[in-house]
């Protein structure tokens, strides 16, 4: 399966993203801020950094790249994208997906590992894990603080949204301990329709061993073996 990496002006963990599609099996291709063509991707990645230096605010100016109108077009047809860290920022920036990130309740940068338990598995993110799993994937980050309104969160847990949640390693409720103060522990959500997903934290750092963690690499291989079993799937229906 092809991933398209997008590269924003102040984009940095394009390349780590890059390694570990590569390192997956998959193909990487890198996506300019300034293209309308995704290049064939099966799954867009908006990686982390501070994208155009994060001026106004966060994921601000990057919404309004020519590369995120073929991104908004892309997902409209069902297209899968995937936002980590400031590619979350984005995707919220772009309404794509509701809320917004927020100064860490710490007013720290946190650079840290941090435990997600897996809260629904029907979505193309988690297709390999189960619910209750339980991820090492570490964060880093300033404004990573998820904030909606109550009607909106309560939306998203309705209708299976919320994708990861901020735990102990034994799973349990963080409490005060999360390392940016969301609301809700709220790690990762996706869209109605559940082909966009934003996560602060970084799969791509957690994709071998050697990282202490390679359970970013079972959120990898969820993608790749959905896009092959859909693909199989329209196949057999021609």
């Amino acid at each position: 399966m092809r991933f398209g990496i997008a590269v924003f002006p102040g984009t940095w963990s394009d390349r780590d993203c890059a390694h570990a599609v590569e390192l997956s099996g998959n193909e990487a291709v890198m996506l300019w801020h300034k293209d309308r063509d995704l290049r064939g991707a099966d799954c867009v990645m908006l990686p982390g950094g501070f994208s155009y230096g994060d001026y106004l605010r966060a994921g601000a100016v990057a919404r309004f790249a020519p590369l995120m109108e073929a991104v908004v077009e892309f997902t409209e047809g069902g297209g899968l994208a995937w936002g980590i860290c400031n590619g979350f920022q984005v995707l919220c920036e772009a309404h794509l997906l509701p809320g917004a990130l927020t100064r860490n309740a710490s007013l720290q940068f946190r650079c840290e590992p941090s435990w997600l338990r897996v809260e629904t598995d029907s979505c193309a993110f988690t297709a390999s894990c189960r619910v209750g799993d339980v991820l090492q994937i570490p964060v880093s980050h300033g404004e990573g603080r998820y904030v909606a309104d109550e009607a909106t969160l309560d939306e998203l847990e309705r209708d299976e949204r919320v994708v990861f949640r901020y735990v102990t390693p034994a799973g349990l409720a963080v409490g005060a301990a999360t390392p940016n103060g969301s609301m809700r522990d709220i790690a990762g959500i996706v869209n109605p329709a559940h082909n966009v997903l934003g996560m602060m934290p970084h799969p791509e750092r957690a994709c071998e061993p050697l990282l202490g963690s390679a359970d970013g690499m079972r959120l990898i291989t969820s993608v790749a073996r959905s896009l092959r079993r859909d693909g199989a799937l329209a196949a057999s229906t021609r």
